[in-house]
């Protein structure tokens, strides 16, 4: 039996994104906040989301995940209900929270959808989090974020799966180059958080389970000015520089096929590979598979057994890029 929560409620915090083609520039701009990013750039990204009718995929993933979760917990406990508030658009972290709050909620426990360490992958959800509780003023719920998981066995395993399932697309024994992608950060940011020796242990590790190894780990969706140092080589210049005949493009960066999947990788990435003449498969996320799942309540119960797990230092992750 799992042990008694000291927890009312789980909250899944992700991203967001716009539903919409007339959401498409607000959302933008809320993301873009404070960042010195040109306006040029934001215009750019924004014909990303219109090639799929101004809707990002990344909410539909996200009920999809909480009523995943919801299941899991309701059978195997501990019976805890899932809440769910994004950082940039609706559902928006306040109207989650006034809700919780409402509700009779006091103290939830916070599952981030990035498995990294870094600003803007663990350090900005939590300022962003207690921002929402400062708004909603007295009565406002206690957060506490669960750790990052980039290690997990469930995380791994189900990315070891779809990467075997995209090598077993290719004939057997041929020669398949295995690429590992991430969301590329500012070089100063990388430089003040674990992200880039996270990557590459979770690179490792999937490796590993494909009984590879050296396979190497590249980067996608700069989005910073031009003359700012961001984590390279980008996938696009990878490609063009080793050409392999046959490639499969694991996303290991990623837990869902958002917007920087689908259109980085599945329509930029691609072109370029059919532009070279390459056979590229690019490999699942992790999504809501079963053992991704059943990881977010061992992550909540080891949490519940050991309260003070993964509680982050004032200075941690500190390299906020403007």
């Amino acid at each position: 039996m799992p042990p008694d929560s000291p927890y009312d409620a789980v909250l899944v915090v992700s991203f967001g994104g716009p539903e919409g083609p007339d959401e498409v520039i607000p959302f933008l701009e809320n993301v873009l906040r404070g960042r010195n990013v040109p306006r040029e750039r934001m215009l750019a990204v924004a014909e990303h989301y219109r090639h799929f009718g101004g809707v990002s995929p990344i909410n539909q993933q996200n009920r999809a995940l909480v009523a995943a979760l919801r299941e899991e917990l309701k059978a195997h406990g501990p019976d805890l209900p899932v809440y769910w508030g994004n950082r940039n658009w609706h559902p928006m972290l306040p109207a989650t929270l006034a809700q919780m709050r409402a509700d009779g909620l006091r103290r939830v426990l916070a599952f981030v959808t990035s498995a990294y360490s870094s600003y803007s992958g663990c350090r900005q959800y939590r300022e962003d989090i207690e921002r929402a509780r400062v708004e909603i003023g007295e009565g406002a719920p206690m957060v506490d974020k669960l750790r990052v998981f980039y290690n997990h066995p469930g995380f791994i395993e189900p990315m070891v799966e779809h990467a075997r399932a995209a090598l077993a697309q290719f004939p057997a024994g041929s020669d398949v180059a295995v690429v590992y992608t991430a969301h590329s950060i500012p070089l100063a940011m990388a430089n003040t958080s674990a992200y880039v020796q996270q990557l590459e242990e979770t690179v490792r590790l999937v490796s590993k389970g494909l009984g590879r190894s050296g396979d190497p780990l590249v980067y996608q969706s700069r989005s910073g000015a031009p003359g700012q140092p961001w984590l390279e080589p980008d996938i696009g210049e990878w490609l063009r520089a080793q050409r392999p005949a046959q490639v499969v493009i694991v996303p290991s960066g990623f837990i869902s096929d958002h917007m920087e999947v689908l259109y980085d990788l599945d329509t930029e990435a691609r072109a370029i590979c059919d532009e070279l003449g390459l056979h590229m498969v690019r490999a699942a996320t992790a999504g809501t598979h079963p053992r991704f799942v059943q990881m977010i309540r061992e992550l909540i119960l080891e949490r519940i057994e050991n309260p003070r797990r993964d509680i982050c230092a004032p200075d941690c992750c500190p390299g906020r890029v403007r």
